[in-house]
């Protein structure tokens, strides 16, 4: 059964690590016109996109997220609306920051987000999508897909697994959370919300694998 802690078990450890290293895109800063903060229950992704901000990566951030059942008790005001306040915590001014409040998957966030940036007259070239670490690959493929024309960037703290699941506090909840998007790499390209990615056969087993140790709560039906 899932292990709630904060602490990876090593009987797990190299099948999430896989998992891991395959959402991993790797991708090399450089500046955009706009950083997009994916909504979620990481404020990790929040605090990214400031840093990123301050050291001049992009001149407008826009914040993007409703709620979903794992995030509204944490964010009760809506994951966009936190993420702003924690960069204005950060010391990000509130004339950089634009927040896109009714998106609920990731689809909605990129079609939302460019609405939102065409009503205010921008019309980005490249953009960073910030998003949480295991969301780096689903995020560029509904990108690549949805928003064809832009050169995206799709960055997250750079944290090992390790320090990454004590920064959430619930190894549970990461190891599920890695599943279901590995899963929706595949199942959201066929059925047309993103575009193809490789799924190597070690990421295939892997997956399987914690699959039945019972890490099944994000899984699509």
């Amino acid at each position: 059964m899932p292990e709630r802690s904060s602490t990876l078990p090593d009987r797990l450890r190299a099948d999430v690590q896989t998992l891991w290293d395959y959402h991993d895109l790797h991708h090399e800063l450089r500046p955009t016109d706009v950083g997009i903060g994916l909504g979620s229950h990481d404020l990790g992704v929040a605090a990214h996109t400031a840093k990123l901000y301050q050291q001049g990566y992009f001149p407008k951030i826009v914040f993007t997220g409703a709620n979903a059942p794992t995030t509204v008790e944490r964010f009760p005001r809506g994951e966009a609306v936190h993420y702003r306040e924690h960069a204005l915590e950060l010391g990000v001014p509130d004339n950089a920051i634009l927040v896109e409040p009714t998106a609920r998957n990731t689809g909605d966030n990129i079609e939302r987000s460019r609405q939102l940036l065409e009503a205010q007259g921008i019309e980005p070239k490249p953009v960073t999508l910030i998003s949480r670490p295991y969301q780096q690959r689903r995020a560029y493929a509904t990108c690549k897909k949805l928003w064809p024309e832009v050169d995206v960037l799709c960055p997250s703290q750079p944290l090992p697994l390790d320090e990454y699941v004590e920064s959430i506090g619930d190894v549970d909840r990461v190891i599920t959370m890695l599943v279901g998007d590995t899963q929706r790499v595949s199942v959201y390209a066929q059925r047309g919300f993103s575009i193809p990615q490789d799924v190597p056969s070690q990421v295939e087993r892997a997956f399987e694998r914690l699959v039945a140790s019972g890490y099944t709560a994000r899984l699509l039906t």
